[in-house]
């Protein structure tokens, strides 16, 4: 089954230090999730913009038993709340719930999330922004033959000092809300 894609296309986002804030004890709760500032306007921003928005997100909370389901959903329905009472809305969430060494197709690094967001609208990822904080964001979105994206908010300042010359000349914005300005006024139709 296809999804039907707003004027402008589609644009990926990392969750955990893109959208909110990041925890190195994970994110367990909805009351834990906190958005990071200009994030939730620039989700709205994007929306209003004529893109379809979609999240990509490693999720091994999952699998190491630190929050179940119901809870992830929970967190997944603030953030969304959060967007529409801005005006916004956010079209799809995917999760890899597996582990660092379970060895699935989802888990950033690897661009299986990707893949399936691109099946799931019917569309090629060429070209497509794929904002993450984290070199496995980057090379996932490389992966999928999309558009990489960094922001500093979340792990992205040290991603950025130590970036491989591999993508020496990716796009860096200093948050989520930087890169949405420069998508919203910069997208030309191919």
């Amino acid at each position: 089954m296809t999804g039907r894609l707003a004027e402008k296309g589609l644009v990926i986002l990392d969750r955990d230090g893109v959208i909110n804030k990041e925890s190195h004890l994970f994110v367990k709760s909805a009351d834990e999730w906190l958005p990071l500032p200009g994030s939730i306007a620039a989700i709205a921003a994007l929306s209003k913009a004529g893109f379809t928005v979609a999240v990509a997100s490693n999720q091994s909370g999952l699998a190491r038993g630190l929050f179940d389901r119901p809870t992830l959903d929970a967190m997944h329905e603030k953030m969304r709340a959060l967007v529409a009472a801005e005006g916004g809305h956010i079209d799809r969430i995917v999760v890899c719930p597996h582990g660092p060494d379970d060895d699935c197709s989802c888990r950033k690094p690897k661009p299986g999330m990707l893949l399936q967001l691109g099946e799931h609208y019917g569309v090629s990822l060429a070209g497509v922004p794929v904002i993450g904080d984290s070199l496995r964001d980057l090379e996932a979105a490389a992966a999928a033959g999309a558009r990489p994206i960094l922001v500093r908010t979340g792990n992205g300042r040290d991603t950025e000092r130590m970036l491989p010359v591999e993508f020496a000349g990716v796009e860096v914005y200093d948050d989520l809300s930087a890169a949405a300005t420069i998508l919203a006024s910069a997208w030309v139709r191919v």
